[in-house]
This record gives C-alpha cells, sequence and structure tokens, in this order.
C-alpha cells in the first residue's frame, strides 16, 4: 500500500485578472499581480496492488462518495469531472507498471465552491502534485501548472485563464506574465515588513452569494472578439494596473495600492455586465464609507469574495460595516509555500 498527501494554497488577485484569458493573451499579453494565501486544496492519494484495478472518491465539500470500475464510468456528469479527467490523464502511467492497483482518494477545500479563490484549478494542481509524487515524476513547477490547466480547461473545456494554476503551483507573492502561449513567473521579494503590514491591513469578505465563472468569462471572450472598446480598453487598463502595483508593492507603497486596487474594481466592472450586483456595490460601499481605500472582487464576478484593503486605524470599523451589510469577514494569513506534497505511512492515515 503507498499513500501520498498534497496541498496548495488559494490564492487572491491585486490586479490583472482577466488578461490572462484566452485570447487577450496570446494577442495582447497579460500580467496578473496575486499571492497565495492559508486555505488549501487537500488530496490524498491510497494504492492498494489488489488487482481489482477499483478507483473510489470521496469528496469532503460536496458530500459525495463515488466508485469508478471501468474506464466508461469515468463520462463527465457534473459529479466529480475533474477527478474523472485527471484519472483519464493519468490513466496510462497508472497502468504501466503498477498493474491492477485500486485507487482510493479523499478530497477536500478550505473554501466553498465559486468563492473567486481559484479552487478548481487549486484542487486540479493538488491531484497532479499527488500523483507526480505517486508515480515519481521530475516535472517541473512550469509542467505541473501546465498540466493542471490542460486538464481543466482543455480536456474539462471549463473556460478561464492560467493564473489560478501558476500561484498554486509556485506559491507566495508572484507577477505573472502571459504572453503568447508562455507563461512567465516573477517571484517577487516582498520584505516582512510590508508582508506583516500588508496582511494587517487587508480584510477577506465573503459577498454572500457564490459565483459561476464560465457565463462571465464567456460573455467576457465574446466582448473581447467582437472588439467591443469598452472592454478592450478595460483589459488594457487591467493590464497596465498589474504592473504599477507590483511596483507599489516591492516599493513597500501599500497606501498607493490600495488605492490602485479601487482603480482596478472600476476597470474590471467593465468587462461585460454581470460582474458586480446591487448587493456587490452596497456591500463595497459601505466598506467605503468606513475606511477601506480601495477593494476588489475576486474570481470572474457576480460574487464570491471581495478583498478590501483598509486604512489601519479604520479595519475594525471596515469589519464591521461588512457584516452590517450582510457580508463575512474570514480569516487569513499570506501564505508563502506553493503546492507541497509528502508520502505517509499506512501505519500513520
Amino acid at each position: 500500500m503507498a499513500i501520498v498527501r498534497s496541498k496548495a494554497p488559494l490564492r487572491i488577485t491585486f490586479a490583472g485578472g482577466g488578461t490572462d484569458v484566452s485570447p487577450y493573451p496570446e494577442e495582447k499579453g497579460g500580467a496578473v499581480l496575486n499571492c497565495t494565501i492559508n486555505k488549501f486544496a487537500y488530496a490524498t492519494l491510497e494504492t492498494t496492488p489488489d488487482g481489482e484495478g477499483t478507483t473510489s472518491v470521496e469528496s469532503l465539500d460536496y458530500n459525495l462518495t463515488i466508485n469508478y470500475q471501468k474506464e466508461s464510468d469515468l463520462v463527465y456528469n457534473g459529479e466529480l469531472d475533474l477527478v474523472k479527467a485527471t484519472l483519464k490523464t493519468f490513466r496510462a502511467s497508472l497502468s504501466d507498471g503498477h498493474g491492477a492497483d485500486s485507487i482510493r482518494m479523499f478530497l477536500h477545500s478550505d473554501a466553498p465552491a465559486g468563492a473567486g479563490l481559484g479552487g478548481t484549478s487549486t484542487m486540479c494542481v493538488a491531484l497532479v502534485g499527488a500523483f507526480q509524487r505517486y508515480l515519481r515524476e521530475p516535472w517541473t513547477l512550469y509542467e505541473v501548472a501546465e498540466l493542471a490547466y490542460r486538464i481543466e480547461r482543455e480536456e474539462l473545456g471549463i473556460r478561464g485563464g492560467r493564473q489560478d494554476q501558476y500561484a498554486a503551483t509556485f506559491g507566495g507573492f508572484n507577477f505573472i506574465e502571459f504572453a503568447g502561449n508562455r507563461t512567465i513567473v516573477n517571484p517577487l521579494k516582498v520584505t516582512p515588513e510590508v508582508q506583516n503590514e500588508l496582511a494587517y491591513r487587508l480584510l477577506l469578505c465573503y459577498t454572500g452569494a457564490s459565483h459561476y465563472s464560465n457565463d462571465m468569462i464567456t460573455q467576457q471572450q465574446v466582448n473581447y472578439a467582437e472588439r467591443r472598446a469598452e472592454t478592450v480598453e478595460a483589459l488594457g487598463g487591467t493590464k497596465q494596473l498589474a504592473l504599477d502595483m507590483k511596483n507599489e508593492l516591492v516599493r513597500g507603497n501599500l497606501d498607493q495600492m490600495g488605492r490602485l486596487l479601487d482603480e482596478g474594481w472600476q476597470l474590471k466592472k467593465r468587462f461585460t455586465a454581470g460582474i458586480s450586483n446591487d448587493r456587490i456595490d452596497h456591500l463595497y460601499a459601505k466598506a467605503r464609507e468606513a475606511g477601506a481605500l480601495g477593494g476588489n472582487l475576486l474570481g470572474a464576478g457576480g460574487g464570491g469574495y471581495i478583498l478590501l484593503f483598509c486604512d489601519f486605524s479604520r479595519k475594525a470599523d471596515v469589519a464591521r460595516a461588512v457584516q452590517d451589510a450582510g457580508g463575512g469577514v474570514t480569516e487569513f494569513s499570506l501564505e508563502p509555500s506553493g503546492l507541497q506534497t509528502w508520502p505517509v505511512r499506512a501505519s500513520e492515515a
């Protein structure tokens, strides 16, 4: 019996989200500034050489346990499709030299679905990491992230960009550039003092509703393909903002970074209709009145989490205002590590 575990961190995006979604990066190049937080997606992979070749997957988040006996069971029907796509991807490697091992998997995440924290992509990275460890594949971080991207975007056809897979794999503060078909991760050297102050001044707030990113991203792609001026200009402004905010962050100019968050939110609302709504607008307005310098809705839009940057003396006031407006404050800290995998002795499992 072999047991491996993996965990990959969720991310918060400061600027540039949306410029990593095709075809924008292939045509104009994209850029995203993000960092990972201490909320994770976890995967456990347990294999038993019993000759039966069955697969059992238990998802704590969806309260589902599903068994797969043969390839025809791996049909995409909305139930753990990400796991099925990953199993299909690794099917040949698992049968090559591993016989008919039975697989048992256990999955869970610290964030709800539709949170805007890159949860689906992060789980995909955790799954790839678990299989990489089990199969002893010598892949680079770039190869892991790109494989997770292909599983999610190409095999499953889930619309979205590339930032989530790379953030979850690399971890920490990153300025990620998307140039044509190439992705370049630039890890940022942010001093401990600046990191501590930034974490102290950020609030992560749940808007009270999840979002479904496929619809928003599809419409953004349509708007860009039709060269709608508002969308094209907003994406260009967002890309420039990621560069500007990166410069303010490494210089330690946090107040200016907070103000740029508000500029980014105003630009993001111009990508397509439905990114914001009355509930989100009300919550954001109340947070600003209470002392938030700026903020940005995480993910594609329509719901999930909003990230707020506060004046250091007004953070408690902003938190109360958010809660009074129907939102919820989530405690978090910044996470420097990316994907991690490790073996487990059977006696410890």
